[in-house]
């Protein structure tokens, strides 16, 4: 007994340990991040396009790196639900729970999650050269959308596995369709929703392999779905390869901008989280 309980306080001690080295890790990126970029983070450079000089350390903004993210982000988090709800539902009200497809289209799915972006950016690279299109707002929105997809569905779908199989039969006792009950469904795994949005907004605006083939760069807001749209993680790449210092701490800037916004969503994801919750029946 007195070993197990050695062994116990061993195993506590050093995962309160790895949680502080996790905890330092992170505090020390966004102290460093913080120190450097929040004395350029100013309401010029978040309000304004970048000016003929501002690539040597002049006059202007990152309101179209800005603009570009939300663009690209919403966009393709809109496009990634409505393919992955279906898919969800498909494999966890329509096929059996023992299927060998719905065994199968987990497992694809979960090696595409595994899939680095840069593979994202090259394959939707190629589809652009197959079809004549440049690199655009459309080309950036096509690659990370095919990036949230797997991150959209898997997520869903583990809650949508932890469904009690009463609750399907009781829809279906009730004289309810499979697509009626797709409706009973879609309540209880909102939650999950949520959550898988937060995840694939978080990681999308943060990406930059993909879009670096695909969005292009401008200094301009694009009016169309054809023109290049720039992003906030371009626009920390460009400006930290910069020899001028002024430049470099305009990265730092859009680094802390971008946390930011991260954060935000993270918070208000959670805050849907928790509200959606109360609906579920457990």
């Amino acid at each position: 007994m007195k070993f197990k309980f050695i062994e116990e306080k061993v195993f506590n001690l050093l995962m309160i340990a790895a949680t502080f080295v996790v905890f330092g890790f992170f505090a020390s990126i966004i102290w460093t991040i913080a120190r450097t970029g929040f004395p350029s983070l100013t309401w010029e450079m978040i309000s304004e396009l970048p000016g003929g000089g501002f690539y040597l350390g002049k006059e202007g903004g990152i309101l179209n790196a800005i603009v570009g993210s939300l663009m690209i982000v919403f966009s393709s988090a809109l496009l990634g639900l409505l393919v992955s709800i279906p898919v969800v539902f498909y494999i966890n009200v329509y096929l059996k729970k023992d299927s060998r497809l719905a065994y199968f289209t987990r497992l694809s799915f979960d090696v595409l999650f595994g899939v680095p972006s840069i593979v994202y950016g090259a394959f939707a690279f190629t589809i652009m050269i197959f079809f004549g299109l440049k690199t655009s707002l459309l080309g950036g929105i096509i690659v990370i959308t095919l990036l949230i997809i797997p991150i959209f569905v898997r997520s869903m779908d583990e809650v949508a596995k932890s469904l009690s199989k009463d609750l399907l039969d009781a829809s279906y006792s009730l004289g309810a369709t499979k697509l009626e009950t797709c409706k009973v469904v879609l309540r209880q795994i909102a939650p999950g929703i949520a959550t898988a949005t937060l995840l694939s907004v978080g990681r999308a605006i943060g990406d930059t392999a993909g879009v670096l083939f695909t969005a292009g760069f401008t200094d301009n807001i694009p009016e169309s779905p054809g023109q290049p749209a720039a992003t906030l993680s371009l626009s920390v790449f460009f400006q930290l390869s910069s020899p001028i210092p002024e430049v470099r701490e305009r990265a730092y800037a859009a680094a802390l901008l971008l946390t930011i916004i991260v954060f935000i969503l993270s918070l208000a994801g959670r805050i849907i989280t928790s509200r959606f919750s109360k609906n579920r029946i457990r």
